[in-house]
């Protein structure tokens, strides 16, 4: 019996830059960014999808990269936070988490910037989250709603009310 070839080739757009691997079928798109091309700015934290820290955004969509494999991102734009700034400018919502503050050691910081902005786009969108009065109607972001969507994510820290400010901040930007 022939043995199948474990490896496949990807192709990806990561921040811009298009990427071709030849990678095992088990590696994640989290590993695939740390290890095989070396982007830092998605962090390791649980490596179980619990945590949020490694939440990139995969063709504008919140992903959990350490529980996706590489091989399905194949064709696919993929979003780290360092994706988000263009040039010296940071992202309307990096800019709002500088400005309040809404960090302490930094280390879920990417993940959670990757997912507010993929939240605010949902919110856009008119995707209903759990606490969502009116399934019907585009959702209002009270902190009630962004406390739910961006639950996901967690920090150690718990900068969580600078966190939810710094989202209500962009919102207005």
């Amino acid at each position: 019996m022939a043995q199948s070839d474990p490896y496949t080739e990807v192709a990806l757009e990561v921040d811009g830059h298009t990427h071709t691997l030849r990678v095992d079928n088990r590696v994640t798109l989290l590993d695939a960014l740390r290890e095989h091309l070396g982007v830092p700015t998605a962090k390791k934290g649980c490596d179980h999808g619990q945590c949020g820290s490694c939440t990139v955004l995969v063709d504008g969509r919140r992903v959990l990269s350490c529980l996706s494999f590489v091989v399905a991102a194949d064709g696919t734009r993929v979003t780290t936070a360092a994706g988000l700034s263009s040039g010296d400018e940071l992202h309307p919502v990096a800019q709002a988490f500088q400005d309040e503050d809404a960090f302490q050691c930094g280390y879920c910081t990417p993940g959670q910037i990757c997912s507010a902005v993929g939240m605010l786009d949902e919110v856009k969108a008119g995707a209903p989250s759990f606490v969502t009065d009116d399934l019907d109607s585009t959702p209002e972001l009270s902190r009630d709603e962004i406390r739910e969507r961006m639950s996901g994510n967690l920090c150690r820290c718990a900068a969580y009310p600078n966190i939810v400010a710094a989202i209500e901040a962009a919102v207005t930007r």
